[in-house]
């Protein structure tokens, strides 16, 4: 059985930090978010997380293995991992989003004594210091919201035990387009909650105006969002919408980037799909030799 490391007065200066940076239009509520898509999450969901999960990390099983999940959002993917016979710790700087893997677990795995969640954060060392290496490291469109990505890279990497893999998911830097998306995302942050949607509606059709259109022209209208969980990873289409929009702080990276940050602290590149010139994450998986 695997104990929390976090005290009651940390939680509190977290959530009270987070409070403030949400008051201040310096970062997105995630955690509300992912509370709207625990409505719809249900088991042909679940599975398709634990498929994807599998999928890249190229394994039938994590039977043996420890997992940690580093901004654990909703905890889906904790859940698919501990699905996959994972040992698995999850914390994430949002109490909101804390929440909402507590109730996943306790919805779907209400006697795991091998699934621990907590309130932490990325960048917080004096936290990630009582942790022990991992032999997979998880943060799928986390570190990019720190508003240090680099720092918060190199910490987790930091976490993943000898022989073990750090699976990372991280904006795609599209120049220009992505700078717009920096402000779209600072004015949707400022404005009050009763105003966001002129931001959001906007924002809405420039992303999804095109697909409806051309799902409409081959006589299948909304087919693409009809099937949008079944992409891979068992998401919504609305959650991922508010989550861009919405997603402050906001930094992106290159692959070459994040590929020779990752080699010189030791790692190898073991998988990667990227966006080419789109937006959305790049996703990689990289390995730390066992002698390290």
């Amino acid at each position: 059985m695997i104990r929390p490391q976090v005290s009651k007065m940390d939680e509190l200066r977290l959530a009270h930090n987070h409070r403030a940076e949400v008051a201040a239009g310096a970062r997105f509520e995630f955690g509300a978010n992912w509370a709207k898509f625990l409505a719809v999450l249900d088991d042909a969901r679940i599975e398709l997380a634990r498929a994807s999960l599998a999928e890249m990390l190229a394994v039938e099983t994590l039977a043996g293995k420890t997992f940690l999940d580093a901004g654990c959002g909703s905890g889906l993917f904790s859940l698919a991992a501990l699905e996959l016979g994972a040992t698995v710790r999850s914390f994430d700087y949002d109490a909101r989003s804390v929440a909402c893997a507590l109730e996943v677990k306790r919805r779907y795995a209400p006697d795991a004594a091998d699934w621990v969640i907590e309130t932490g954060s990325v960048l917080d060392k004096n936290y990630l210091g009582t942790l022990p290496r991992f032999d997979v490291v998880y943060s799928w469109g986390v570190l990019h919201h720190t508003g240090a990505l680099w720092e918060a890279l190199g910490n987790v990497a930091a976490l993943v035990a000898g022989g073990g893999s750090l699976f990372v998911s991280i904006y795609n830097d599209q120049g220009r387009a992505s700078r717009r998306w920096l402000l779209v995302k600072r004015a949707y942050n400022r404005l009050p909650r009763g105003l966001k949607w002129l931001v959001l509606l906007p924002a809405f059709c420039r992303l999804w105006g095109p697909t409806f259109a051309r799902d409409l022209l081959r006589g299948a209208p909304f087919s693409t969002w009809k099937n949008y969980s079944r992409k891979g990873r068992g998401m919504s289409p609305w959650t991922d919408v508010v989550d861009w929009v919405g997603g402050y702080p906001f930094e992106v990276a290159r692959p070459d980037e994040v590929v020779e940050f990752c080699l010189a602290h030791g790692f190898t590149l073991r998988k990667m799909k990227t966006q080419g010139a789109g937006l959305g994450c790049n996703e990689y998986v990289f390995e730390r030799p066992l002698a390290d």
